[in-house]
């Protein structure tokens, strides 16, 4: 993998995409994390912050559920939103713009954080565990936020990309919590924004290095680690549908990455495609946004509608 796209800033990754197009200009970012669950009400987007749902280590992990307005007559399908960040940075706040958008397309947007890693501290696979945490928690909670449990997706941009598209081909790697045992983590549907799916191509010397610490061996010792780690290579005629949008002009993520997985899945026969966007790794052009706002939308009506 590319070093810009391991050791970039990689500039607001979901704030500057589309994901906060939607908000008005001059709209203040959202406040850090506290721990202690908030309400507030955007236009007709119900907002409740810092909810935990689950606990690791004593220190709880938090999501943010955006309720679109007057969803309680029906139970409606929800979207698990995963910010990128290289595993090391960014929050759940970066996913507000397009929380926003999908709650007021009759969507329960649910905007999670997820363990980051630093030095050695939270390792892959923690970051997939949290996130497939999260998935089973909505569902095991479906009731109190009028979620039809069967109907669930994944949003993920960069490094949430990678999460996202493994919560659409891989079932509950840690089941050890028995109040959730019952519910899986997999979702209907991932829409994979700019993520890395095949860790084991575009090397490079400080690329390389950084996942190794990432995964916990170098890959000439433990390549079936850096596979296992890759979505590609988990892509089954049982994963769910995908769409992937990605940027020509990326500089990160390789769109190669984006076009080895569009392969894998037509071989298997999974529903999936590939959007191209004139821009790159975050989009700034508004165009870009737009398209992208459009057919992450569309793609989550056509295959989460509770009419199918």
């Amino acid at each position: 993998m590319r070093k810009t796209f391991v050791y970039s800033a990689v500039a607001l990754l979901g704030a500057e995409l589309c994901l906060a197009a939607q908000q008005p200009a001059g709209t203040p970012a959202p406040p850090a994390s506290s721990g202690a669950a908030t309400a507030s009400n955007t236009g007709s987007v119900s907002i409740r912050e810092n909810i935990p749902y689950g606990p690791v280590n004593g220190q709880p992990l938090l999501l943010d559920v955006y309720e679109p307005p007057g969803h309680a007559a029906r139970p409606c399908p929800a979207v698990v939103l995963i910010h990128g960040g290289g595993w090391t940075s960014f929050d759940k706040g970066t996913m507000r713009g397009m929380a926003q958008l999908l709650a007021r397309s009759g969507l329960v947007a649910f905007s999670v954080d997820y363990r980051l890693f630093h030095g050695t501290e939270n390792r892959w696979p923690a970051q997939l565990d949290d996130v497939q945490r999260a998935v089973r928690w909505v569902r095991a909670n479906a009731p109190k936020y009028e979620v039809n449990p069967d109907r669930i997706g994944a949003f993920g941009h960069s490094a949430g990309g990678q999460l996202a598209a493994l919560l659409g081909m891989e079932d509950t790697r840690d089941n050890s919590d028995p109040l959730l045992a019952k519910y899986s983590s997999r979702v209907q549907a991932v829409v994979d924004v700019s993520g890395p799916s095949d860790f084991t191509t575009e090397h490079d010397p400080d690329g390389d290095a950084f996942l190794a610490s990432l995964l916990g061996a170098d890959y000439s010792k433990d390549p079936a680690l850096w596979r296992d780690a890759s979505p590609v290579f988990h892509v089954s005629k049982s994963s769910a549908p995908f769409l992937i949008v990605h940027g020509t002009d990326d500089d990160q993520v390789p769109i190669a990455q984006s076009q080895e997985l569009l392969e894998r899945l037509k071989q298997a026969g999974v529903p999936a495609a590939l959007v191209t966007v004139d821009d790159g790794h975050t989009f700034h052009a508004p165009e870009a946004r737009m398209r992208l706002a459009i057919e992450t939308v569309g793609f989550f009506n056509r295959y989460l509608s509770l009419s199918q």
